[in-house]
């Protein structure tokens, strides 16, 4: 079986990404309160992982969420579990990601995005859940045009397991694949799981591999894991159990990690200071087009 190298229970406080995201952030935080972070080579290709623990947002007259701003160098995926998050770019694309639903979005060469709570859901107001993924790119792929994967939940690969299912986003689940592509090798699995239900899969030992408990409390090759609790495993082994406490939700990420330097200043990741300066000058300089 692959080892737990630790268990990281849920960060002390959240934070609020613009006004609209109430988020624990566990990668590269860790949840640590020394406030040390997880070492990106344990990591990659992951570069940050935002989750917006269950919250009511009442009704509002007002969009919540976060304004126009740039991104470079990176992918982001936003998985919705509970509320709608629409979005616009740069690029004229525009959407809603609504519950069960993941938005893969390519930002490669630089664009302008920004994302709040869906109208009618800001209207009337309810329980959001949401996770934020950044994920790196190589060099040779940082520069490819912006563009989106719309991934629903009927289009995943759906496997039924003892006591649950899994919806596979990305990669392998146990010989079905999931409909995202990808510019590195990664495996994403959203899993939902009755109490008593259970899942086995197998992962490359040297993929860099965790889960998140979303909802409920599971044994992680017989190791307890609360809800909420961040699961890293080492890179030794390939074999996954996993075995539900009470109803489960769990996100279970892994990837061929990428071995080239990391730079990074907000939302541009690239391969060096120069390159992120560049970035920079690129997005003031009106490069990433134009976004009200």
């Amino acid at each position: 079986m692959k080892r737990i190298e630790r268990i990281i229970p849920q960060p002390v406080a959240p934070g609020m990404v613009g006004d609209g995201f109430r988020v624990y952030n566990y990668i590269p935080g860790g949840g640590n309160i020394d406030g040390t972070d997880i070492p990106q080579e344990r990591i990659s290709p992951f570069l940050l992982l935002d989750f917006n623990a269950e919250i009511d947002f009442g009704p509002s007259d007002r969009v919540r969420g976060v304004d126009v701003h740039p991104h470079k160098g990176f992918e982001t995926i936003t998985i919705a579990y509970k509320g709608s998050v629409a979005h616009h770019d740069s690029a004229g694309n525009s959407g809603v990601v609504g519950p069960g639903d993941v938005q893969w979005m390519t930002a490669g060469s630089g664009i302008l995005h920004k994302e709040y709570h869906e109208e009618e859901f800001s209207k009337k107001g309810g329980p959001f859940e949401m996770i934020q993924l950044w994920v790196n790119l190589r060099k040779q792929d940082k520069s490819v045009a912006p563009h989106y994967q719309t991934i629903t939940r009927s289009q995943m690969g759906k496997v039924s397991v003892p006591g649950g299912e899994v919806n596979v986003i990305a990669g392998n689940f146990n010989g079905h694949q999931g409909p995202a592509q990808t510019y590195t090798p990664i495996h994403m699995y959203d899993i939902r799981l009755s109490k008593g239900g259970s899942v086995e899969t197998s992962l490359p030992a040297k993929y860099n591999t965790a889960l998140l408990l979303v909802e409920g409390s599971a044994e992680v090759n017989g190791v307890p894991a609360s809800e909420h609790s961040f699961v890293l495993f080492a890179n030794e082994g390939e074999d996954i159990s996993i075995k539900a406490s009470e109803n489960a939700v769990i996100l279970l990420l892994s990837g061929e990690p990428i071995d080239e330097p990391i730079v990074a200043y907000g939302p541009f990741v690239m391969n060096t200071q120069a390159e992120v300066i560049e970035s920079i000058r690129e997005a003031q300089a009106g490069k990433f087009g134009v976004l009200e």
